[in-house]
């Protein structure tokens, strides 16, 4: 199946259902053998439209999936049929195919093992999501950048596309049954548990991340950092909104900053100023913040913000620490 001006294409084509080692980033077989063991097919996703509904099916269909999940094999049951490298530094992947989505052809940069099964999972989302139109008949052309978009501005089509495509790979690679089960035996936050869901799930460390801030009970956010400057900050619902900006430096006071760290060890937790990272109102007792640090190759690096609860006051401790602040500011002693 070919397109017009498609981006060159490595010759060698991987066969779908049987890649060696398709699991585990090391080549271990803890998967089926071949697609044929998977019984899921298209027939399981009908009226499936939205990246939760779709996961939904495929998880009733196959509720004994293995970790990790074997993505491609997956691919072979649900209509692609073939995986084919993708030689360009302008894409991180991409899907041919036809209106009515009878077949397609996935392509995918040659990378690392878990950024190549995030961009094959999230190429399949477009192909199973039928109201996914690409901007170029029969084919979709993702970027890196599409690839780690979470939000999509009002009435841009395109952004939301991708939107859903990170959801119904994020939720395919991690399902959430799956994910409660290992983040149950994590107890405080800690970022030695977001390298052990990367590893398990064979997913990278950011996919991680996101899951483990989104699941985990406490108030926690990750920093992603890049050369010393904030790139991206995922945080629980409960967490504060952080106050410096992507693209801002990493705050001078950050532990990010203090003595060198050792690369791929995560830190020692250690208590921060809550004032570099959250806004500290006035008059009220400041939270207290904990940091740790994961060094990662090519500069880059997680930093792990752990908010404690602020102690509750008695109703007796709040009156009279609000009768004082107003004799202090009306000038009364």
């Amino acid at each position: 199946m070919n397109a017009p001006n498609l981006p060159a294409l490595d010759a060698a084509v991987l066969p779908v259902g049987g890649i060696a080692g398709a699991g585990r980033p090391d080549g271990s077989a803890q998967r089926r053998d071949g697609a044929a063991r998977m019984p899921i097919s298209r027939m399981d996703l009908a009226d499936a439209g939205s990246p939760e509904a779709l996961v939904k099916c495929i998880l009733r269909a196959e509720p004994n999936l293995p970790l990790p999940v074997p993505i491609q094999e997956l691919c072979a049951r649900l209509g692609i049929s073939r995986i084919e490298d993708l030689n360009t530094d302008e894409f991180e992947g991409g899907l041919v195919t036809d209106a009515k989505r009878s077949a397609g052809t996935i392509l995918v940069k040659r990378g690392g093992e878990s950024r190549r099964r995030f961009t094959i999972a999230h190429e399949l989302g477009h192909f199973l999501m039928a109201h996914h139109v690409p901007d170029q008949a029969g084919r979709f052309l993702c970027k890196s950048s599409d690839l780690l978009r979470l939000t999509a501005k009002a009435g841009d089509q395109r952004q939301r596309r991708e939107v859903e495509a990170n959801r119904f790979a994020a939720l395919m690679l991690m399902p959430p049954h799956l994910l409660r089960e290992a983040m149950a035996a994590f107890r405080e936050p800690d970022l030695q548990h977001v390298l052990a869901l990367a590893r398990d799930f064979a997913v990278g460390k950011e996919v991680a991340a996101r899951a483990y801030v989104q699941y985990h009970p406490e108030r926690i956010a990750i920093v992603v950092a890049g050369n010393g400057r904030v790139q991206r900050c995922y945080r629980s619902l409960s967490f504060p909104a952080i106050t410096c900006a992507d693209g801002s430096p990493v705050p001078t006071g950050s532990l990010y900053h203090s003595s060198p760290h050792r690369p791929s060890t995560a830190s020692d937790i250690a208590a921060c100023s809550p004032d570099l990272w959250i806004d500290v109102k006035r008059d009220l007792r400041a939270p207290d913040l904990c940091e740790q640090v994961y060094l990662q190759q090519n500069g880059f690096a997680m930093i792990l913000l752990r908010l404690e609860p602020v102690p509750e006051e008695s109703a007796k401790e709040r009156r009279l620490d609000e009768g004082w602040r107003h004799r202090f500011h009306s000038g009364r002693r």
